[in-house]
């Protein structure tokens, strides 16, 4: 009887890696269109109407990837590499979530992209996004606006400036 409950186990991971595998692979189309998407981010980065809060998403998303300190070290196979991909597509997915509609719209016409593959693409990935996390990253860029502003009105901004510029080690001449 044990052995018929770890055959149906077997049954349902296999079931499931399978389901898995399958929507990965409908990411494929989605992955021809990032050169296209990459020059729609930069027209939209380079772009002062949009909110230094959703540009702000992006360098955290970069400097997530570079810093190398990740949730899931490299080390494991496969997970290590995944945990990057998350945070650059949370990070993307939220930097558009938070551009003003007539400014998306104006970049979208002027790079000649499809707008109904657009706000497909989008779903496909925000399907994906498991909503609890949706939830919590959707609060950073107030978050970090509300930062900007305390450092602003604080007067903090030079003086942590001159804290960290100071506290560099000094180069060899």
């Amino acid at each position: 009887m044990a052995s018929k409950g770890l055959v149906v186990h077997k049954k349902r991971r296999r079931k499931g890696t399978v389901l898995l595998g399958l929507r990965l692979l409908s990411f494929l189309p989605l992955a021809g269109r990032v050169p296209m998407y990459s020059k729609l981010i930069w027209a939209l980065v380079m772009d002062s109407r949009v909110p230094a809060s959703r540009k702000a998403l992006l360098v955290a998303a970069a400097g997530y990837v570079l810093v190398g300190r990740d949730l899931i070290s490299d080390d494991i196979p496969v997970l290590g590499r995944i945990d990057d991909v998350v945070v650059v597509v949370l990070a993307v997915e939220f930097f558009f979530d938070g551009i003003p509609e007539e400014i998306l719209e104006e970049k979208i016409a002027e790079l000649g992209i499809d707008r109904e593959a657009f706000e497909r693409d989008l779903d496909q990935v925000r399907r994906v996004t498991p909503a609890p996390v949706r939830k919590i990253v959707s609060h950073l860029p107030d978050v970090l606006e509300a930062a900007s502003r305390l450092v602003k009105e604080s007067g903090i901004g030079p003086k942590v400036k001159t804290w960290v510029t100071d506290a560099r080690p000094s180069r060899l001449s």
